[in-house]
């Protein structure tokens, strides 16, 4: 990452202002500038104001909610080359840093593209730090999303989870292939065993042993061709995203190590392929899993919590004191929240509350869903302790989330991300491609209850 923000108190003036006080604030300024905003009949956005000599003297930019940490996202993009020292009240200055540099990503691992040569100066070295690392993690999200399947199998995330555990000085480890079925994950190795590339049951460790254990699973489906029931194509088409979970709780992961949260971090991510082959889980087939619990396969585009289950059921081995999954799991949830507001679902509701309550102070919104019991009727099997589906069409989040509740003891306070993991329009500092939904909301809680 270029260098976005300085800790500095030079440069350029660049001034935020809330649009209710816009008319307050320009009396406040010298005439020369007050007559080029009249001038140029200014009310909101950014405009550059020159000094005599025609040079770049100060930036004046308006917006309705400074303190949404999206509402600069695109600032940066819109500023020449140079240094600018930000100019605005101290409760807007987090926000606008994050907003700042998130702004500046771009996926050019396949393609050259401009870097922007515009630093922000907050005079602040550890908002620098604090904004970076949640830069950093979102762009990691990002990243990993983007990557087209050929290049990010489960064993280049493999890779990924190991560079990142060696950055904060983890510990990694890995099951891989048919040693899934020897050390008892049968579910991980029956959704991936049809691919060339092997699963994996990836497992990252970090932190003083004797912390509060948090412990972060993620769906990582690499590329999900909804095996032999098979997607269409254009449901197949952004498939490279169903790894989204994984990369999520990565980026959740390198937000907690780089602050250093005093707590033991434990991130396990079985990544599979669910591909079509000769050996391909069929319909009808029945799964025992870690637990010990039968599955009978409905449909096997329904694949995301079966490689989850058998992780969840190693993660409470640990007896973790807060346990959280992020996947890209249903259709069902895009549809009750749309693209932009990830759901979530949790069998202990003071972690409910004090997830949503740290997403609206980080401007990072989740909305909580229902476990609405009754609806565990529609995974029953006549031949099988439960189906990995439900057979009809409504409540698909609801019920996937209580196939996973099934995995969770009521003693772990758990909580389960329905993500998308892409935006589908162009956002301010969000465009179209991989996005991180609910990682910042999940950090400020974890930061709120073990510090940091």
């Amino acid at each position: 990452m270029s260098v976005l923000l300085s800790a500095d108190n030079k440069g350029t003036p660049l001034y935020v202002i809330k649009k209710d006080q816009l008319e307050s604030w320009i009396l406040q300024q010298p005439q020369r500038l007050q007559n080029w905003l009249a001038q140029n009949e200014y009310k909101d956005g950014v405009i550059l104001v020159p000094d005599a000599n025609g040079e770049l003297e100060t930036v004046v930019m308006t917006v309705a909610e400074p303190e949404t940490f999206f509402a600069c996202g695109d600032l940066i993009k819109k500023l020449p080359a140079g240094q600018y020292v930000l100019e605005t009240e101290e409760q807007y200055k987090e926000a606008v840093a994050f907003g700042w540099a998130v702004g500046a990503y771009q996926f050019d691992r396949y393609k050259q593209k401009p870097q922007s040569q515009a630093v922000l100066a907050v005079g602040d070295q550890s908002l620098v730090e604090k904004s970076l690392y949640a830069v950093e993690g979102t762009n990691l999200v990002r990243d990993l999303v983007n990557t087209p399947a050929a290049d990010m199998m489960p064993q280049h995330l493999s890779q990924v989870t190991q560079e990142l555990a060696e950055k904060f000085g983890g510990q990694f480890s890995e099951i891989v292939g048919d040693d899934l079925l020897t050390q008892n994950y049968p579910t991980i190795h029956a959704v991936g065993r049809a691919s060339d590339h092997k699963p994996r049951l990836l497992d990252l460790t970090w932190g003083d042993e004797n912390a509060p254990k948090v412990t972060l699973v993620g769906k990582g489906v690499c590329f999900d061709s909804g095996g032999l029931d098979i997607k269409p194509a254009a449901g197949m088409r952004l498939m490279k995203k169903d790894m989204g979970g994984a990369a999520h709780v990565l980026g959740l992961a390198h937000i907690i190590m780089a602050n250093q949260l005093n707590v033991r971090l434990r991130v396990l991510v079985p990544a599979v392929e669910n591909a079509i082959s000769g050996n391909a889980l069929r319909p009808g087939d029945v799964v025992k899993t870690r637990q010990g619990l039968t599955v009978e396969i409905d449909n096997t585009d329904a694949e995301g919590r079966l490689v989850l289950c058998d992780a969840l059921n190693e993660a409470v081995n640990d007896s973790p004191e807060m346990l959280i999954d992020f996947a890209t799991l249903t259709g069902a949830m895009r549809v009750a929240l749309g693209t932009e507001l990830p759901g979530f679902f949790s069998s202990d509701q003071a972690l409910a509350d004090g997830i949503t309550k740290s997403g609206l102070q980080v401007h990072d919104p989740v909305w909580q869903m229902p476990l609405h019991t009754p609806y565990k009727d529609m995974l029953k099997s006549d031949i099988a302790d439960m189906s990995n589906c439900a057979s009809g069409p409504f409540g698909g989040a609801i019920t996937a989330a209580l196939y996973l509740q099934e995995f969770v003891p009521a003693s772990i306070p758990w909580c389960h991300f329905d993500v998308m993991a892409y935006n589908v329009r162009n956002l301010p500092g969000r465009p179209i491609g991989g996005e991180a939904f609910g990682i910042r909301a999940v950090y400020q809680h974890l930061a709120s209850v073990y510090g940091g």
